[in-house]
């Protein structure tokens, strides 16, 4: 591609991006002056994403119920729903649509040329062609309506995007990361919920709503990015002819605004429901909350992250352990917002007390005042540095296109600086910078700086409230009440004809000729030949090894599977609990905190799993399977094979101490998960009556097993006795060698390096005994 010769638009900068193996190009649309970004490479998986700074004035979330509406039929495709029809013919790796607090991002991305052109020509309709300005039940449904069946009925308020902040609000980390971002930018943009806060929501006018979309999305406002292998001239030139050639320049006031630092450290207060039931003691959350800097500091951004594990993340980290020593919560958590124009880094103990927070202020103080003055542990910021080196590197995003991702990253720089779209998309000279300061006071004065010295900080504590969502309830039933009851008969039945006519949209199917105007593949559309599978059985001393013969760069990526026959169904919740102990508690040769450090260093991460496999042919019949994973340079095989040895055989237990902080933080995170997931935790308990596979998912992760956690943590001086000794006999039972099978993806070179490995694994596992 010539990348001077694309008409009708201007080339701001190129770069090859030796990192993501990929070629950048940054250009303005000349006549429009939207801004345009491609990253070309040989990835087949090809991403678009179109985005727009859409920074809110108010919380009544109209960024986010544009980001519904828009999607709800256009000009060329106008049926009401059209991607739920376009799913039925695509074969997209990624479709969907986001709000951040100062973005909304509209991304697809699919394997097949055909459907790709599909998928954006209906995105880019959508946002610039919208039928939003002939429909108004678009934003009634999508929004907030006044809903009432006839003049009798209560008077009530309903709308999709008003019923999903509804629940959102409900959950106490989602209205503590609200809060924290809140206080720390009281004059920004961020200061203002973009989602929408459930008791504003009906004040957003519809009028109101037009004039965002008319203002914010323009091309002049738009970020468009193209990713992978394809023809990019093409489809700069179609991007041109079809949509923004039809626009000019407009200036459009979205830039970001950075916020003035405090001139002392606030605090601030805000409730969330718990029910009847539930106690409020040991339920509050504490939080410490600091402005890092901004965006586009890339050294400081990757700093950070590195700190965030040294300090608090990692098992056995500094912060963490001090303040569950002095017991200020149960579970330690930490994040680092770097998706925002000033990161914030923040410190939260869950299942805390109010009167714990001068306590919980001062050993954080304390602590970094500690490891500023005596040095942070140099092996944990190595650890951090590989840990996440390994991460980029590697860029292995699971479910989600590497392409998606990256495109993300840009906009950490590139919505902040029209010119400076490649940040965060190279990072090997950061992390040799990195690696250069360990020896240093660099981390230190990091912390010292930007933790100890800065007053840009805010406490933002989150306390329980029994029955603060009914009491809400009743205010807004009564305040309908009083609305609906200064109503005239006329403007009554005006909301009843509403209601009916909303409904009467819902319900009326979208044309059949609109329903064939959205593109769909055809058969001849879609290549014939199928992906190869990479899967050969090999056998090194009785062992099986179904190796995965792929070029992965030298790391190897090796899985132990250990057939769990011999456990009793009974024992499984055991089981389960003994994959969150491994790795988390002493061996014989690391304390807990060395040992994950030593992982983070030598490899690029061990975890564990148990999963059921079960036989399509026989349904009677399936594997439970306790997987040991790792991933890691082929020169570090025997290190990682050596370590998870070291783990499984000589775990201690009998660190009662430990095992009791590794439960309660355990319930904690089922809780939290319960509160996010609800949906798909009460799903699975309800399939658990006719599901094999739903009533195994509910004895490790589900009600049963937090019912399990929950009796062990409230009666640990009880049951900690039982409990060590069935995790030392579940360990007996499950990791003998006649239970292993070996799943390994590296090319040969690294298959041969474990062949010479796997036999010395296996010697000195557990005898084979029985229950």
């Amino acid at each position: 591609m010539n990348v001077n010769e694309i008409e009708n638009y201007e080339l701001l900068k190129s770069k090859k991006l030796k990192d993501i193996n990929a070629e950048g190009y940054l250009y303005k649309h000349k006549k429009s002056g939207a801004h345009v970004l491609l990253v070309s490479n040989d990835d087949v998986n090809k991403v678009f994403t179109i985005g727009f700074r859409t920074p809110p004035k108010d919380s009544t979330g109209l960024p986010h119920i544009l980001e519904h509406s828009v999607l709800c039929g256009s000009k060329l495709f106008p049926a009401k729903d059209p991607f739920v029809e376009l799913v039925k013919g695509s074969l997209n790796t990624f479709l969907n649509a986001m709000t951040y607090p100062d973005k909304t991002l509209y991304p697809i991305a699919s394997c097949n040329d055909k459907d790709f052109k599909n998928l954006m020509h209906v995105y880019m309709d959508a946002v610039f062609f919208t039928n939003i300005y002939e429909r108004e039940e678009i934003f009634r449904q999508e929004g907030w309506h006044y809903e009432i069946e006839d003049e009798k009925s209560p008077l009530t308020i309903n709308g999709v995007v008003y019923n999903e902040m509804k629940g959102a609000f409900s959950s106490p980390e989602d209205v503590l990361d609200r809060e924290i971002l809140n206080s720390l930018f009281p004059d920004t943009a961020y200061s203002f919920e973009s989602g929408g806060n459930p008791e504003v929501i009906p004040e957003l006018q519809y009028s109101d709503f037009l004039m965002f979309h008319s203002k914010y999305y323009h091309p002049s406002n738009s970020y468009i990015y193209l990713y992978g292998n394809m023809d990019m001239k093409e489809r700069l030139q179609w991007l041109d002819t079809q949509y923004l050639s039809k626009y000019d320049v407009m200036p459009v006031d979205s830039a970001i605004q950075l916020q003035t630092s405090f001139a002392s450290p606030i605090e601030r207060y805000h409730k969330y429901s718990i029910s009847s039931t539930e106690t409020e003691e040991n339920n509050t959350y504490l939080s410490f909350n600091a402005v890092i800097g901004t965006g586009l500091q890339k050294e400081l951004t990757y700093a950070f992250q590195v700190l965030e594990y040294a300090l608090i993340a990692a098992p056995g980290a500094p912060v963490k352990q001090a303040l569950l020593d002095k017991k200020i919560g149960k579970d330690i958590m930490s994040s680092y917002n770097n998706g925002i124009l000033q990161p914030v880094f923040s410190i939260i103990a869950k299942n805390a007390n109010t009167k714990d927070k001068e306590e919980f202020a001062g050993t954080v103080r304390e602590t970094l005042q500690k490891l500023v003055a005596n040095k942070i542990n140099r092996s944990a910021l190595k650890a951090g540095i590989n840990y996440y080196e390994f991460k980029y590197r590697e860029a292995d995003f699971g479910s989600y296109p590497k392409g998606l991702i990256y495109g993300l990253q840009s906009f950490d720089s590139w919505l902040y600086d029209n010119k400076e779209p490649f940040l965060y998309l190279e990072s090997d000279e950061a992390f040799d910078f990195l690696k250069k300061q360990v020896e240093t006071d660099y981390f230190e004065e990091l912390v010292d700086k930007y933790l100890l010295q800065n007053a840009h900080v805010s406490y933002v504590i989150i306390e329980p409230e029994k029955g603060l969502t009914a009491k809400m309830d009743r205010e807004l039933e009564e305040k309908l009440k009083t609305y609906k009851e200064s109503l005239s008969k006329e403007e009554l039945q005006e909301l009843v004809d509403k209601t009916h006519n909303l409904r009467k949209y819902q319900e009326e199917p979208s044309d059949l000729e609109d329903l064939k105007k959205i593109p769909m593949l055809m058969r001849e559309d879609i290549e014939k030949e199928p992906e190869p599978l990479y899967n050969k059985e090999n056998y090194v001393d009785h062992t099986l090894i179904l190796h995965h013969d792929i070029f992965t760069n030298g790391i190897g990526y090796v899985s132990l599977l250990f057939h769990m026959q011999k456990v009793p169904m009974e024992w499984i919740p055991y089981v389960a609990l003994l994959r969150y102990t491994l790795i988390f508690m002493d061996t014989d040769r690391y304390s807990y905190a060395e040992l994950f450090n030593e992982i983070n260093m030598k490899t690029g991460g061990i975890a564990s799993a148990l999963n059921m496999y079960p036989n399509y042919q026989d349904v009677t019949d399936y594997k439970i399977m306790f997987e040991i994973s790792s991933k890691v340079f082929y020169d570090n095989l025997g290190i990682s094979l050596d370590l998870i040895k070291n783990i499984i055989l000589t775990t201690k237990f009998e660190n009662e101490k430990r095992l009791y902080e590794i439960i309660a933080q355990l319930k904690s995170r089922l809780e939290m998960n319960m509160n996010t997931s609800g949906h798909s935790v009460a799903a699975m308990r309800s399939m658990s009556y006719f599901s094999k596979t739903a009533y195994f998912t509910d004895l490790i992760s589900g009600i049963s097993f937090y019912r399990f956690i929950s009796d062990i943590e409230e009666n640990f001086a009880l049951r900690k006795d039982r409990l060590i000794e069935m995790l030392k006999k579940v360990a007996a039972l499950i990791f003998q060698p006649q239970n292993l099978m070996v799943d390994f993806t590296a090319d040969k070179d690294g298959y041969k390096k474990l062949e010479k490995e796997i036999c010395g694994f296996k010697k000195n596992l557990f005898p084979d005994t029985d229950t």
